[in-house]
């Protein structure tokens, strides 16, 4: 058996893409091979299937679409593709990436109403009963699972519950829930759910997906079709008539996507989200030692993406501490709090909790050398 040179490694800490195998990284390197041919199409719907699986659905009822792009151009599919003529979008927004749907909704024209709370808080449930009681003329409601900005996690089970009791169809961004917190899409109260591959599943960006109830898919032929490139109905339509994708298919990204499947059933799904579930400990153990505070109540976290309030000091500069512990292989992320100096660590990918550890190392000698004594007084 070949022996492939290990790859360096890592460890992303950022929101997406995430850390990778090695088996998935050299599973790009493939014979050159036409999107049209019959043995990849057979590859992709193999792939559609087992997405829709990861979530418990029957693909007899359910369906995955790929889309070419990050999660930002399933977004975008989601919300051009799924408004009926003449009626509303209702997007409920506590947080930066629903915000991004809100921006998407204005760049279509379509009529909506931006459902505000506040960032560090879960949105107010009679709030989202009220506002559909009061404007029939909503058909669509739009939220995120975990708002990536905060690692909030909303309650998207309840929220639906109140969704389909007045009638309307339920979006849900679980781009970076997917494939980490198990969810069951016959019981979360949804229509359509989203991802794409660099999160979760632990393969790279360029493929994204919606996974929607076939009869609400197929509704929407009827609906505007307000994007040439990004419409849900036509993409289905081609998948379903055995021809792929409508334009071409990133072939390399598909076989790295198969490969990342493969390796989430061997890990399994209980054990994978025990694994991250341990990272995030291990992140708030390693806040406490350098005496950081998140920024969200924990009650309320995804134990997946934590939102760290940085610290209000003229030494503290988070790309002193960004490019110190990136030069020994640890990459975090800038804050996406409205307002509110933040950084994110964040747990997504093949990562252990001996990763976090090694980690919280580093960033103590990043604070020690921008002369800070540990634990930072509050």
């Amino acid at each position: 058996m070949e022996v492939l040179k290990p790859v360096k490694r890592n460890i992303l800490l950022n929101p997406g893409p995430s850390t990778t195998t090695d088996s998935v990284k050299y599973s790009l390197v493939i014979p050159d091979m036409c999107h049209r041919e019959k043995d990849f199409i057979k590859i992709m719907d193999e792939v559609r299937e087992e997405l829709v699986k990861i979530v418990h659905g029957d693909p007899s009822e359910y369906a995955a679409v790929l889309f070419t792009g990050s999660g930002t151009v399933i977004d975008d599919v989601c919300i051009n593709s799924l408004v009926p003529a003449d009626k509303k979008l209702l997007i409920i927004n506590n947080g930066s990436y629903a915000s991004r749907m809100v921006e998407i909704a204005k760049h279509y024209g379509i009529e909506h109403v931006n459902l505000s709370f506040p960032q560090d808080k879960l949105p107010d449930l009679n709030v989202i009963e009220d506002t559909l009681k009061k404007d029939r003329k909503i058909a669509v409601v739009a939220g995120a699972h975990q708002e990536t900005g905060t690692g909030i996690l909303n309650p998207i089970k309840e929220i639906g519950e109140i969704v389909h009791r007045h009638g309307c169809t339920f979006i849900v961004d679980t781009i970076s829930t997917y494939a980490m917190i198990p969810m069951n899409i016959n019981d979360m109260n949804v229509d359509f759910i989203m991802s794409s591959a660099q999160k979760g599943l632990c393969a790279f960006t360029g493929v994204s997906w919606v996974i929607g109830n076939r009869k609400e898919i197929e509704k929407s032929k009827d609906y505007p079709k307000r994007s040439y490139y990004c419409n849900l109905y036509n993409q289905y339509e081609f998948f379903e008539q055995g021809e792929g994708m409508q334009f071409t298919s990133p072939v390399q990204l598909i076989f790295a996507l198969k490969q990342a499947i493969k390796e989430y059933w061997e890990e399994g799904e209980e054990a994978r989200w025990k694994r991250l579930d341990e990272c995030w400990h291990a992140v708030q153990k390693g806040l406490k030692e350098i005496g950081l505070k998140n920024v969200i109540d924990p009650a309320i976290q995804s134990h997946l993406v934590t939102a760290v309030k940085a610290p209000d000091d003229p030494r503290y500069d988070f790309y002193k501490l960004h490019d110190y512990c990136y030069e020994r292989g640890f990459t975090i992320y800038p804050g996406k709090m409205f307002g509110l100096n933040t950084f994110r660590i964040c747990n997504l990918g093949q990562i252990t909790s001996k990763d976090i550890d090694d980690f919280f190392v580093v960033a103590k000698e990043a604070f020690n050398n921008m002369g800070f004594e540990l634990p930072i007084e509050a």
